[in-house]
């Protein structure tokens, strides 16, 4: 059964609510009335945006909405039907979208569910699952006894060798598998690192605007994390000798500076590791998605310059492929893997090894190579629809800055308008953004909106939410 438009309530003109999230409720609310039974059809998004006379993204929208939280189901070609095995009930009132702490992220919060604008999560909807799934199921068949064992603490060595072969090629980066650690996350790697290589009360330059978990972390291992500004050609190494010159190390995001996204220039890159030379310091290059680069093709590694063992080098799973594998891993100079051997033992942090399988088979394979070039291919089209989007939608009220890589744009926002509130009524409607003020410890930092682009679809839906933007501003 095709369910009829006209089932549901019109749309209520001058409502607080937006249109998208009055068509959500009204599928809720059909649904728990039983007007809408499981296995019902229901019209596609341009069929039912032509008969309410609303833009196709809006539709979009709820149905995203709907099917995150289980209402909906799509069909491929068969079409989108209310989920078979849902049982109505009463609809619960509306909610702001509730908010949760991951523990490991020492208090950075991220939404209960995928969010429009949301950032460091990949285009999902492009990810190639059942080749994943094939490649999953061919690991289950092979499984032996050894493999339900612990998990090597530094890692699978089949993953380690996959992964020196690819950072040689891509990213320039020399090295053996012995240097590889295989982690859990970012937030494990810099713990490693800390662990091996840093004491109490050790001083460590981070960017400013910079990372907020990574000087939590620091914090949390009573570093005392220094924050040296950033311009167009990144981390101002003058300003970080001038503020801290005895620091012990340096966090820094050469390839595409996080939040702000440019790079760190050859000069400064050059600077940076003298000075590591000279202090005998550390620098940690957390290159999280350097592979993303959309005006050239994408720059070498810090590491790759690197001749004296002072960089280490991290990367992750997450933002490449998926969040929910929790993968992640580090390059350490040659010199230090005894040191880096003993404390991952002590630490014991394996991660799972049908996981470390699976990427080790998507990688000697070719597909990860592929993917990655997929992925750069499409960011850059949704990079491009979303500034483009947006643009129309705010007008002058914000300033969009497409970054020349990355996976988010930086709206920057004019008069003295508080990010902070703005993304906070943002949060209440559905949609989510992180301030820039966030990132800084500056006592008047700089305010805008970082906002992901991965999984907006269209032009038309990034002005959709733009209209929504500029409704709350």
């Amino acid at each position: 059964m095709i369910a009829r438009p006209d089932a549901l309530p019109p749309l209520r003109e001058g409502s607080a609510d937006p249109l998208y999230r009055q068509v959500y409720e009204r599928f809720r609310g059909a649904i728990a009335e039983g007007t809408l039974k499981p296995g019902d059809r229901i019209p596609s998004a341009r069929a039912l945006a032509k008969e309410m006379g609303v833009a196709r993204g809006t539709i979009e929208v709820a149905y995203s909405l709907l099917s995150a939280e289980g209402y909906i189901q799509a069909r491929g070609q068969a079409g989108t039907i209310i989920a078979p095995d849902l049982q109505p009930q009463a609809a619960a009132p509306a909610v702001a979208t509730p908010v949760q702490a991951a523990d490991d992220d020492h208090g950075w919060h991220r939404p209960a569910r995928i969010l429009p604008f949301q950032m460091g999560i990949p285009a999902l909807d492009a990810f190639p699952r059942k080749l994943w799934a094939r490649l999953g199921a061919r690991q289950l068949r092979g499984m032996q006894p050894a493999d339900l064992s612990y998990p090597p603490a530094d890692g699978q060595e089949s993953l380690r060798t996959a992964l020196a072969a690819y950072l040689r090629v891509a990213r320039g980066i020399h090295c053996q598998p012995a240097q590889v650690y295989i982690t859990s996350g970012y937030n494990f790697t810099m713990q490693l690192i800390i662990q091996a290589l840093l004491t109490p009360g050790d001083q460590v330059w981070v960017e400013d605007p910079g990372y907020p978990p990574t000087r939590a972390l620091l914090a949390q291992a009573r570093l005392d994390a220094v924050p040296i500004p950033v311009d167009a050609d990144g981390l101002m190494v003058s300003e970080g000798l001038a503020r801290a010159g005895q620091a012990q190390a340096a966090v820094v995001t050469p390839a595409h500076q996080s939040p702000l996204s440019m790079s760190l220039s050859l000069p400064r890159r050059q600077a940076l590791l003298d000075w590591a030379e000279r202090r005998q310091a550390w620098i940690v290059e957390d290159d999280y998605d350097g592979e993303y680069r959309y005006v050239s093709r994408p720059l070498p590694a810090l590491k790759s310059l690197d001749v004296q063992g002072r960089v280490l080098y991290a990367g992750s799973f997450s933002k490449v492929l998926f969040p929910g594998m929790r993968l992640a891993y580090l390059v350490v100079p040659e010199a230090q893997v005894p040191r880096f051997d003993r404390i991952s033992r002590l630490l014991s942090g394996g991660a799972a090894v049908f996981n470390q399988a699976i990427l080790t088979a998507f990688i000697s394979e070719g597909h990860f190579g592929r993917h990655i070039q997929r992925m750069r291919r499409l960011y850059s089209e949704r990079r491009a629809a979303t500034a483009a989007g947006l643009s129309a939608a705010l007008g002058t009220r914000m300033r969009i800055e497409p970054q020349p890589g990355g996976m988010h744009l930086v709206a920057r926002m004019e008069g003295g308008q508080r990010d902070q509130a703005l993304a906070a009524r943002m949060l209440e409607q559905g949609l989510y953004a992180h301030p820039l003020s966030r990132w800084s410890t500056l006592p008047d930092p700089q305010a805008g909106l970082l906002l992901g682009f991965t999984n907006i679809a269209s032009e038309s839906q990034a002005y959709d939410y733009g209209l929504q933007i500029r409704a709350l501003m």
